[in-house]
């Protein structure tokens, strides 16, 4: 079930309203989110991009009856510049990013995302490249796994689980889930397993997040999507956690203040914002969708309109 769908096609539709719009999907996934704008804006072209070889076979069935409208590519979002220059798309309508896992990957044991079932620790989305979960887990020096854990699973307790992480790896490497969410739960004091869920989940993003160089890659695909859009373009973004959520707000943030020095009587043209932002804050789920769709839950929304050309 697509998270947010109408709030997300909402959001889109005033740059989507006119014939040969071009719209990208950044985060395909099972092509929900795709297949609505393709069905709603019936005279938008729509780009997708997925790192997931898997995710795109399976897109690509469901988006087939629309034929040529839909162009389906692998690669990693932050590649989205030279995937539009290959198309010879310099400016785009509208983007839309739903970032985190998708519900295929957390669905198939042998992924390795789920920490709720057994399953080789692996998490990379693109199962053709990279290092896997256990890699990390086995290799990477205590210090680097205590920074990772902190970091992107705001860990309180990440010393006291890498120190159990080392200790065990010396026995026998890693290899499944199982073993490492009992171990989480072995190494965490009482007071911090009564909190926020499975315990596990905090060192499972942080890992996931780092096999896969998320923040990174989003570090970058954010404000080349903004620069992608045309005057009127609009992007809406789907984060899932707080440092997800925090990178876009800062970089709508920038583009939505102006670079005058203070004190100005007026602002030189150059100096006016490029974005306007469309959310106050991020956008929640419903009530009515989170009981419906639990995985809609930590999900926030923010969208910005493109108001004016770069300064050259």
């Amino acid at each position: 079930m697509p998270v947010m769908l109408r709030q997300c096609l909402d959001m889109l539709a005033p740059a989507l309203a006119e014939p040969g719009a071009v719209v990208v999907d950044c985060t395909l996934g099972l092509g929900g989110h795709s297949e609505a704008l393709l069905t709603r804006f019936p005279g938008a072209r729509l780009v997708a991009l997925d790192r997931d070889k898997e995710a795109l076979r399976l897109s690509g069935e469901r988006l087939a009856p629309f034929g040529e409208r839909a162009t389906l590519v692998h690669a990693v979002y932050d590649e989205l510049p030279e995937v539009l220059d290959r198309l010879g798309l310099p400016r785009v309508q509208g983007v839309l990013f739903d970032l985190g896992v998708s519900s295929m990957q957390l669905d198939e044991a042998e992924r390795g995302f789920a920490y709720a079932q057994d399953a080789p620790l692996d998490m990379r989305m693109d199962q053709t490249t990279g290092v896997s979960a256990a890699e990390v887990l086995n290799t990477y020096p205590p210090g680097e796994l205590v920074r990772i854990l902190r970091a992107y699973g705001e860990e309180k307790q990440a010393k006291r689980i890498v120190a159990a992480i080392v200790r065990e790896r010396e026995k026998e490497p890693f290899t499944t889930s199982a073993r490492l969410v009992e171990l989480i739960r072995d190494a965490l004091p009482q007071a911090a397993k009564r909190t926020g869920g499975n315990p596990a989940k905090r060192t499972f993003q942080a890992l996931r997040i780092e096999v896969n160089g998320e923040l990174a890659v989003l570090e970058r695909a954010i404000p080349a999507a903004v620069k992608a859009l045309a005057v009127g373009g609009r992007i809406a973004v789907l984060s899932y956690h707080s440092l997800e959520d925090r990178l876009v707000k800062q970089v709508f943030a920038a583009g939505a203040a102006t670079t005058a020095p203070p004190g100005l009587p007026v602002v030189p043209e150059h100096h006016q914002p490029r974005l306007k932002l469309l959310t106050r804050g991020a956008e929640l789920p419903t009530e009515e969708e989170v009981a419906e769709n639990r995985r809609a839950a930590p999900a926030r929304l923010r969208g910005a309109e493109r108001v004016r050309e770069d300064a050259e």
